[in-house]
Formats: structure tokens, sequence, C-alpha cells
């Protein structure tokens, strides 16, 4: 070993060294955090594993990672290189989040290093761990539970002001799912956020609704967005804010309500989804005659009844996701969710004692009085739906709503994408896909574990190619003033 390696051998040793002793200070608060913990076991093994390098004369200075980008939106793609490792050897790179209620989720991958001892996570292939393959960002949309996790868990950003902290870390050989005693070569951390720097948020109490409004930097006017989320209910803000990011005047409006000071509703009808575009089209930094409304599952229904309803405020375009037109508006929500839960009772559950509903919504497709006429939609619609949807019959409404416009004349409105084996929860791009999870039957109060579907893979390739779709449809129908229908 040469005397400037044995140096800085020397060098890093002694910086473990006083970083354990930091370690060792901390009080027992700080010892007890799940994330403090990983990282000070991390310490001590890989003090050892830098003492079995020096020895064994096999690298000239320690590996490093490279990830990029440190700060970014999480619908960017990121860029992961390691350095400094020995040649062709075995390799395991791994991610590790906590999430806003505490628990940890991780995925890893198997690589090999080069001739030059090097990886290269957007141009050599997995072989193994979470995601196989060449797969830039599958560090990020593999994401799952660590093992001896609450079971059936979904991950959701709650305070868009707080990044998701991605740390990645390169271990020696191929680890399978259990680091507890795997020490860490390198670490680096990276910052996700939903929200760019210059987006204000306002919270909406007024007019009677309920919700929160993200503006993106700027004087304005600009587009606005109507966010509408599905049947599970309270006031999810991420997806509005990730779209403020993009230039949009989103409103995450809250009509299912969670909390104690809930909403009836049976005050709640198309009427308050009026007064939530009427909110928008009046904001000063909103250009009122652009607005389009978004809805994911029971959100698609929504905005389908508002675009077909010919009210006096229509929107400019629709993006529809995961959601039927066979659920019709014509009284409160109370009403329409009392219709459902009539037939929740048959729906099917699995091996796995996981709730599969498309089966008993099956027929509500056959009879027209529970349709919504979508024959009437004068703005573009896109629909988007995965082809192993076990929560909604999206894909057999998309081929209902399809012939439904073809004969009224307007299905020259309609883009239908319709993804293989995605699931039923697609949402921003690298999002963990959720196959199943946690859920409360709103009328029941019943918590159940719902079967949404998806293969991991293929429903990531599905979030991140709708989600740039989705983003040149809105710029298309919402700010390029030369489209025409």
């Amino acid at each position: 070993m040469s005397s400037l390696t044995t140096s800085m051998a020397q060098h890093l040793i002694k910086s473990v060294k006083v970083f354990l002793r930091f370690c060792r200070r901390q009080d027992d608060m700080e010892k007890d955090d799940p994330l403090w913990q990983p990282l000070t076991g991390a310490a001590e093994r890989s003090f050892s594993a830098v003492e079995d390098l020096k020895s064994e004369n096999e690298t000239r200075i320690s590996p490093k990672i490279i990830a990029q980008p440190t700060r970014g939106l999480v619908d960017e793609k990121i860029y992961i290189r390691v350095s400094n490792l020995i040649p062709n050897k075995k390799f395991t790179l791994r991610c590790l989040l906590q999430s806003e209620d505490k628990d940890l989720w991780h995925a890893y991958g198997h690589y090999i290093s080069d001739d030059i001892g090097v990886v290269n996570v957007a141009e050599d292939v997995c072989l193994g761990g979470s995601y196989t393959g060449k797969e830039p960002n599958g560090l990020i949309w593999s994401l799952k539970p660590v093992p001896g996790s609450r079971p059936a868990l979904r991950l959701r950003k709650q305070n868009v002001f707080i990044p998701f902290l991605l740390n990645i870390s390169v271990h020696n050989g191929h680890i399978n799912d259990d680091f507890k005693d795997a020490c860490s070569l390198a670490l680096t951390v990276m910052e996700r956020w939903y929200i760019a720097p210059g987006v204000s948020r306002i919270e909406v109490r007024e007019n009677g609704i309920h919700g929160t409004l993200f503006l993106p930097p700027g004087p304005g006017p600009v587009p606005g967005i109507l966010d509408l989320w599905g049947g599970g209910g309270g006031l999810v803000e991420y997806r509005a804010a990730l779209l403020a990011s993009h230039g949009y005047a989103s409103l995450a409006l809250e009509y299912i309500s969670t909390g104690k000071k809930s909403t009836s509703l049976n005050n709640v009808d198309l009427k308050y989804f009026e007064a939530a575009l009427h909110f928008l089209k009046s904001h000063p930094k909103v250009s009122n005659e652009q607005i389009g409304v978004f809805g994911l599952s029971f959100g698609t229904s929504v905005a389908l009844n508002i675009a077909a309803n010919q009210n006096r405020i229509s929107p400019k375009c629709l993006v529809c996701i995961s959601g039927s037109h066979s659920v019709k508006i014509d009284g409160s929500l109370a009403d329409v969710f009392a219709d459902i839960e009539i037939n929740t009772g048959k729906s099917k559950i699995d091996e796995n004692n996981h709730v599969i509903w498309r089966e008993f919504n099956l027929p509500r497709l056959a009879d027209p009085s529970n349709k919504v006429k979508v024959g009437n939609i004068k703005c573009p619609l896109l629909l988007i739906a995965g082809d192993d949807d076990q929560n909604w019959i999206a894909v057999e409404s998309a081929k209902d709503m399809e012939n439904m416009m073809k004969a009224a004349g307007n299905e020259h409105l309609l883009t239908t994408i319709i993804y293989p084996k995605a699931g039923h929860l697609i949402e921003p791009p690298y999002s963990p896909h959720i196959r199943f999870s946690n859920y409360i039957i709103l009328g029941e109060k019943q918590k159940v574990v719902m079967l949404w579907g998806g293969q991991t893979k293929e429903h990531s390739f599905a979030q991140e190619d709708s989600w740039e779709k989705i983003l040149d449809f809105l710029y298309l129908h919402l700010y390029s003033s030369s489209s025409k229908l």
C-alpha cells in the first residue's frame, strides 16, 4: 500500500473513531430513533470494514456515491454512481426511507462493479434484489416496508414542506432483505420534494368548501386545476403541490371528510364542486377560462359528473385515472355511497384475505340509469387505467365510455390509455407500488385490507409514462392558446 493510500486509510479510520465517540455520547432519546440506530451500528461495522480494506490492500481510496439531484422534485429522474470500489466484485446498493408515521421502507439492488470499480445504476444491469434489469430509478419505485413492519402499509406524504429523505448506501456482497448486520461502505442522502421553491400553500375555508390551494410563484394568472382524490376521504395535498410546482394553481379539495369536524355527506352534492370551481375561477392569480379537473378513483366519477352536467362553469379539460362513469350523482354523496354499499357484501375475498371490489361493480354498467351521460362532455378527456385494477371497473368503463361518446359524436374528445399489469393506485412517478393496503370502508367504518392490483415493474412504468402524458395534456389544453377541439 502506498504511503498516500496508507495516510488516507489512517485518516478515515481516525474520522470513524471520532464519529463513534460522538455516537456514544448521544442521549437515550437519540439512540431510540429507528434511523439513528442503523447509522450508529453501520458506523461501527464500517470501522471494521475499513480496517479490513486496509489490510487487504485491495482498494486505494474509500468508495464514493454520487446521487443526483441531491434536492429535487419527486417526479425527477435520479442518477446514482458509485466509484472507488474493488473491480469486478459483488455489491449491493440500498435505499432506506423513514415515513412520517415512523415506518421504515427500503429497496436494494445487486450489482457487479466494472473493471475500474464503478457501478452506474443508470447503465448497469441489476442482477437481483427488489428489482432487476437496467432501472435508473429502481431504488425508489421498488420501495417496500422493511421485514417486520406493520402490515399492509401505504406510503403517502402528509406534510409537503418536509421532504422524503432517501438514504443511499453501498454494501459488500449481494445481500437479500436483511441488512441488520450489514456494514455500509459509503452513504449519502437525497431529498425528494413534492413542492418546489416559491410555491405557496393557502388553506381554503369559504363558501362552504374545504381544501388547500397551492399557487406557483409569480404574479399570474396561471391555469387552475381542481384536484380530486378517491373514496378513502380526507384532505390529500401532495399531488396538488406537485402540480403547482409545474405551474398550475391547484386546489386539493376535501369532499369526504374523515376528521371530528367532518362535513356530512348529506351536505355534499354537485353544487359543492361547482363552488370549488367558482372559487378557482374567481381567484386573481388564476386564469378564469383555463380550469381543469383531475380525478382518481371516485374522484374520476365526480369529474365526469361535473363535465357532463352542463353547469355554468365547465372545465377546459379532464384527467381521469382508475375510475368509472357508472356512478351518477343526482343528489348528495350520502345517497351515492348508500347505493354503492348495498353491494359491498358481495365483495370477493382472495386467499390472503384481501378484499376485491371490482366484481360487485360490474353489473352497474348494464344499467343505463347508473351511468353518467358522457355524451354531454364538451372538453378533452384523458382517461387512464390499468388492466389489473382489482378495485374498480376502470377498463370496462373506458370501453363503454368510448362506445357512448362515439354514439354521441364526441369521441374525438377522448384519449384512452390502458396500461398492462398496472393496478388501481396510479400515482405520480416513482411512488412505491402499493398492491394492497389498509382501507376503511366509509359507511361501515370497517378496516379491511383492500387489493388494488398491479405488478411492481409494470405498474411503476405506468406511473412514470402516464405522468409525462398528463403534463403534456394539461399544457396543451390549459397553457397552449392554439389548442383546438
